[in-house]
């Protein structure tokens, strides 16, 4: 085995938590609860999120979204979705470790309602007094250089700057900034929000983040379980090909085929 395949089935390592998978996935705006099941099952993931505040208790047939989720396979990692104040959103986070038993919480403290933009400042306060309350913290973020270095000096688990404005599709708007974080920092980063499609998810993983969380991508593609699939496939193949290094890029053409050492060709 090369170092460099070694290195991609090292697990993703989340504070005290390990993951075989790198793809995250998310639980809303799926046709029915039983293709959400089947889409988490075909993406290989391990982690799906869950927005505790729109966790329904009043279905009829007395089930709720959890009860589609198999704990005994997925970690949960819920998230603070629809807060838009730090204290919401620690309030949200403490409901979150009570009923499901879990420290992980993904942290969403949001600034502006038509682009959902984070509020940064809010989110680094929250965060600030998630880690000191003992959560382990995976805070959604601009993707800003800054905010994501100072997210990390207070202690969050890992930072998720968006590739894009959630649910947009647009894939990764400034592979540069992305870079950026990924070069400075010290903990895991996640690509959240913006990824559309397979390729979308493959382009983050070849900038060499840790991982890459979606939802809406595959929640409302024609066929949710085959671009959950797909979904997988590409964080796969992006991972692998940050590993092994891509070639360099020229302004001129490289012959594929060596042009000297043929038989034929005249020795000077």
């Amino acid at each position: 085995m090369s170092s460099q395949t070694a290195a991609l089935d090292a697990p993703l390592r989340i504070g005290s938590h390990e993951f075989s998978s790198r793809l995250l996935v998310g639980t809303g705006k799926y046709p029915s609860l039983e293709i959400m099941q089947a889409a988490h099952e075909a993406s290989g993931t391990d982690l799906v999120t869950v927005a505790i505040r729109r966790i329904h208790i009043d279905d009829p047939s007395g089930k709720t979204l959890l009860d589609y989720i198999d704990r005994a396979k997925y970690k949960i990692l819920p998230n603070t979705a629809g807060c838009t104040t730090a204290k919401d959103a620690i309030l949200t986070a403490q409901l979150a470790r009570e009923a499901l038993g879990t420290d992980l919480i993904k942290l969403e403290v949001i600034g502006d309602m038509e682009t959902l933009y984070p509020d940064t400042a809010e989110t680094i306060v929250a965060a600030k007094e998630l880690v000191r309350d003992g959560f382990t913290v995976l805070p959604y973020i601009i993707d800003d250089p800054t905010a994501c270095k100072r997210l990390e000096d207070a202690g969050c688990a890992a930072v998720m700057p968006l590739a894009a404005p959630i649910g947009s599709g647009l894939g990764v708007c400034n592979p540069y900034s992305i870079s950026i974080i990924k070069e400075r920092s010290g903990v895991p980063v996640i690509v959240d929000a913006g990824v559309g499609t397979a390729s979308d998810a493959a382009i983050a993983m070849e900038l060499g983040v840790d991982g890459v969380l979606m939802n809406t991508g595959i929640a409302t593609a024609r066929d949710p379980v085959a671009m959950a699939r797909a979904m997988g496939l590409a964080v796969e193949a992006g991972r692998l090909a940050f590993l092994a290094g891509r070639m360099a890029k020229r302004l001129y053409a490289s012959a594929s085929s060596p042009m000297t050492g043929l038989i034929g060709t005249p020795r000077g």
